[in-house]
């Protein structure tokens, strides 16, 4: 990831509510999970003919109380006729989530992260088959007396152009359970504080927030979530 990038958000979070999903313990496998969502995502650069990437994220997870682990996979789907050439996905977390790490993927520098995220990984993969799918194995933690937001762009190979994007999309419950060993999260739904009368959550607003020297924008654009796409001025795609 290149410094001189500039990366544009834009859009507003979206809330909502998912059924019956396996609850992750606090030290389960990313592989134990249950069925994905690509809720909060949607297509923003055209990719080439033939393709059409998509992203998938746990409906639940689960947060250790007392070490505030958590994990979950990260899937990236190739659902078109034709294989992908190089992609790369992004794994990026706010506010209360952060990402420590994904398996087989490197760290994003600090400077080339948006202002607001805390925490980013880079997954480039050489080629997405048709039909065919790639997971990865995400370890973070959430703070729960925060909100906290995961944000998955599908990018083409060196960042020109991000064909998808889910989120920044929160997880997050209206019931906390101090006093239990986990608290379950829901994907797009904002989370309350475990602490009763905690202090007020901090949000994340539409402003202009700076991307290492080049500056990024975060921009309100309707309701489907908030959308990263990436531009090297004069640079070619690979």
């Amino acid at each position: 990831m290149s410094s001189r990038r500039t990366t544009t958000i834009a859009g507003s979070l979206v809330t909502a509510s998912f059924s019956v999903v396996m609850i992750l313990s606090g030290t389960a496998g990313a592989d134990d999970q249950g069925p994905g969502s690509s809720k909060g995502g949607k297509a923003v650069d055209t990719a080439p003919a033939g393709v059409k990437l998509t992203t998938l994220l746990p409906e639940k997870i689960s947060v250790d109380n007392a070490s505030k682990k958590t994990d979950l996979t990260a899937t990236v789907k190739n659902e078109g006729s034709k294989e992908s050439g190089k992609i790369q996905l992004l794994v990026v977390g706010f506010d209360g989530l952060t990402v420590k790490n994904v398996q087989g993927c490197s760290p994003i520098d600090e400077k080339n992260l948006p202002k607001g995220s805390n925490s980013g990984f880079s997954c480039p993969i050489d080629n997405l088959a048709a039909g065919k799918s790639k997971s990865f194995a995400v370890d973070a933690t959430f703070d729960l007396k925060k909100t906290g937001k995961i944000c998955l762009p599908v990018q083409s190979d060196g960042g020109k152009k991000t064909f998808w994007q889910q989120g920044p999309v929160p997880f997050g419950t209206t019931n906390p359970s101090p006093n239990a060993p986990a608290t379950p999260l829901l994907l797009g739904t904002d989370n309350q504080p475990v602490a009763p009368n905690g202090d007020e959550l901090p949000r994340t607003g539409p402003g202009v927030l700076p991307l290492g020297a080049a500056g990024a924008a975060l921009l309100t654009a309707g309701a489907a979530g908030l959308w990263w796409s990436q531009r090297r001025p004069g640079q070619r795609e690979s």
